[in-house]
């Protein structure tokens, strides 16, 4: 891209695709929650993650490859990318799909719904980032959105049972991810981030999820259980990711962590168009707060921030 004096003109086509990449994961993490849901009818949660995790693994290397990048982290980095596997992949990922077995859709995308406040508390205790007015109420406002939403829909939230504790440590477990694995994707690339620290995590994912691939019936496994479980590995973690840890580098981790609450919504759409489930006007309401505090967090000036000495 070519430097413009003032850097105006550069920056935004740039932040306009990174935008259209946040608004593209909340639709793929949107859908992904009913594919998750079909799949762990006929898998258990630890053998689905070993079998979606090397999906994602050969679609990350691929596109390294392609991009004639690095293929593995210099050895300066391994222990921050071992720490951020864990939270990104082990973590997030063991907590979200037993959570997302035990508990209600509409508890599980509310409790994930959270994750911006967490950055949002986080970031500002750590000093990596400045509370502004207007990120501020643009989380507020999301989160006011998203309990509209899911406590318009025909199932009632319920109390805190395991699977709601288990996807809020997923809620948490990605909220660090976000605020801790920002200053190494400005270094090394979302792409590269992206892949290294699913490689780290994933000996443990597969491992984990062996005792319930042996007991399997594999003939009773469809190609379209297949397909689904391939599509949660390639988009919903892979290229997901990517465009989430590019999203960080590029417009902050408070204002991209807001976009997760999107996902609720376009997962409320594909259950009206896949499995006509008519939304109530409830639920029409909170998809508007939602949208609204989206816009509130993104569209206004972002506030100026002193350069790090050093990260």
């Amino acid at each position: 891209m070519t430097n413009v004096p003032g850097g105006s003109p550069s920056r935004r086509p740039r932040n306009l695709t990174v935008d259209l990449g946040l608004l593209l994961t909340a639709v793929i993490w949107g859908i992904n929650f009913s594919v998750v849901k079909i799949v762990l009818q006929h898998l258990e949660p630890l053998g689905f993650n070993a079998l979606r995790f090397p999906f994602a693994a050969l679609a990350v290397l691929v596109l390294l490859r392609v991009s004639g990048r690095p293929v593995f982290p210099p050895r300066s980095e391994w222990q921050r990318v071992a720490v951020l596997a864990l939270a990104a992949h082990v973590f997030f990922q063991i907590f979200f799909v037993f959570g997302i077995d035990l508990t209600l859709t509409g508890n599980a995308a509310l409790l994930l719904s959270t994750s911006p406040v967490w950055v949002l508390t986080l970031a500002a205790a750590l000093g990596r980032e400045r509370f502004s007015f207007a990120i501020l109420c643009g989380a507020v406002t999301t989160v006011a959105g998203m309990t509209v939403l899911v406590t318009g829909g025909d199932q009632e939230v319920g109390g805190a049972g395991l699977g709601d504790l288990l996807v809020l440590g997923a809620a948490v477990s990605w909220a660090a991810f976000t605020v801790f694995g920002r200053r190494i994707t400005k270094r090394r690339g979302a792409l590269e981030v992206t892949a290294w620290t699913l490689w780290a995590g994933l000996p443990v994912i597969v491992v984990a999820g062996i005792p319930d691939l042996l007991r399997v019936d594999w003939g009773a496994v469809s190609a379209g259980i297949w397909l689904a479980t391939a599509y949660t590995g390639v988009f919903g973690i892979a290229i997901a990711y990517l465009l989430w840890s590019r999203g960080v580098r590029t417009i902050g981790q408070s204002r991209t962590a807001v976009y997760q609450n999107l996902v609720p919504v376009i997962a409320l759409a594909t259950a009206w168009l896949w499995l006509s489930e008519t939304p109530t006007a409830q639920q029409l309401i909170g998809a508007a707060i939602i949208l609204s505090g989206v816009a509130l967090a993104r569209g206004l000036p972002r506030p100026r921030r002193r350069t790090p000495a050093r990260p």
